[in-house]
């Protein structure tokens, strides 16, 4: 059971660093993003691959001082925000390469972040 007051919190931190973030992502990458969620034909595995991609290629240019799995969380909501922002009835295919993207590759940062925070 996770305290309300400590997700709130962290959701806090989180979108701070994200409106960061959120000036210095190219809208070509967005761009680029859009139209790989829109093939229908893309399987979710390569489109959550190619989201990985994009991350992993931002991170690289975040400050030295930020933790690269908090940077790559947050990266990963915001290209979700800019890419609905874009096309918004990608939601629901966004949202869930989003999840299986932070699923495969954050998970455990996430628990731990939760579990610091609640100590």
């Amino acid at each position: 059971q996770v305290d309300e007051e400590v997700v709130r919190l962290i959701a806090a931190q989180l979108a701070e660093i994200g409106d960061r973030f959120d000036a210095e992502i190219k809208t070509r990458l967005v761009n680029d993003l859009v139209q790989q969620f829109l093939n229908e034909n893309l399987p979710g595995q390569e489109i959550t691959r190619r989201m990985s991609e994009a991350v992993e290629g931002l991170v690289r240019a975040i400050p030295a001082d930020m933790e690269q799995e908090k940077a790559m969380l947050v990266l990963a909501m915001v290209l979700t925000k800019k890419i609905v922002n874009t096309v918004p009835s990608l939601l629901p295919r966004a949202f869930r390469t989003t999840v299986n993207y932070i699923n495969q590759h954050l998970h455990n940062y996430i628990v731990r972040l939760v579990s610091a925070v609640t100590q």
